[in-house]
């Protein structure tokens, strides 16, 4: 593989990586938010919660959680933590939230992020 090639390559992840991340709340806002009761969102299906969830995590799917946040949460100021298994979902749902109203939600990123910022706590 030559330079060219390589540097196509490492500039390609990095893009992606930075696309991924891009919106997601840091570790650090997230944990000062769930030590002061920030309730945690996983929009991922209900098949995909049934198959490994954080205790924690709230399952509301994305193409749910419009109708179903506000009867489960209807205080607009609760600070929410979403995440389902890659990011891109919770970001969507952020977005669908912030329309709503709901200026506290956040995009926690994939499960395994929220998983380790959860582990955090202990």
């Amino acid at each position: 593989m030559n330079w060219t090639t390589t540097l196509i390559i490492a500039a390609v992840v990095a893009v992606v990586f930075m696309l991924k991340t891009a919106g997601q709340i840091s570790a650090k806002d997230a944990l000062a938010h769930l030590k002061n009761g920030a309730l945690v969102i996983d929009v991922r299906s209900p098949g995909e919660f049934n198959s490994g969830h954080l205790s924690a995590a709230l399952n509301l799917p994305l193409d749910e959680i419009e109708t179903a946040l506000p009867r489960r949460v209807p205080d607009k100021n609760q600070v929410l933590l979403l995440h389902c298994q890659s990011g891109m979902r919770s970001g969507m749902a952020k977005k669908k939230l912030n329309g709503l109203g709901y200026a506290n939600a956040f995009n926690l990123g994939s499960y395994g992020r929220a998983e380790s910022i959860l582990k955090q706590l202990n």
